[in-house]
């Protein structure tokens, strides 16, 4: 359901962030987008593929982290939080990513804003962005080297290719080894 408001009360706007419940809220242009917490089985998707991709991108010197904003260029009032980020470390502020990541992951709900988002990261200089599916499995993978024009199922920053598998699991395969999640 989408719903606008079209001015929210600071008092309000302050016991969600006092609860914790401003976790996920992204600011797009200057306009709050509220978006609720994901379910167990996203949750469960999205920590095993955490835990596929940390030893692959702390070799690269990067790091994964979860549920981070991203932020366009010293812009407060323009960012995105994607379910799962891999950047280098240098890319980090308090706040999230200042500067460029490397890969966000979005793994997708019902009408959700997802593919909306395209755009933005491809602006932000984002390498490449995943869009994942956790009940099908399915996986796209846009990147910054066509300006994200067309899906493949190769991260070229990664060195892994993507496919769906019986199950459906999401099989991820690289130079010296494989994983399905």
């Amino acid at each position: 359901m989408r719903a606008v408001v079209l001015e929210m009360p600071s008092h309000w706007l302050e016991e969600r962030r006092r609860h914790g419940l401003d976790r996920r809220d992204e600011v797009w242009d200057g306009v709050l987008h509220m978006v609720p917490s994901p379910g167990p089985p996203h949750q469960r998707f999205a920590g095993d593929l955490e835990a596929v991709l940390r030893p692959l991108v702390k070799l690269r010197g990067l790091e994964v982290i979860r549920e981070t904003s991203v932020f366009a260029a010293r812009d407060e009032k323009n960012f995105r939080v994607p379910d799962l980020v891999v950047v280098a470390p240098d890319q980090l502020s308090r706040r999230g990513v200042e500067r460029r990541a490397e890969i966000v992951i979005e793994i997708l709900s019902p009408n959700d804003e997802s593919r909306d988002k395209l755009p933005f990261y491809c602006a932000c200089g984002v390498v490449e962005t995943w869009l994942l599916d956790p009940v099908t499995r399915g996986c796209e993978v846009f990147s910054l080297a066509d300006s994200y024009a067309m899906a493949s199922r190769v991260s070229a920053v990664l060195g892994i290719e993507l496919a769906v598998v019986s199950g459906p699991r999401l099989r991820m395969t690289w130079t010296d080894g494989t994983a399905d999640i």
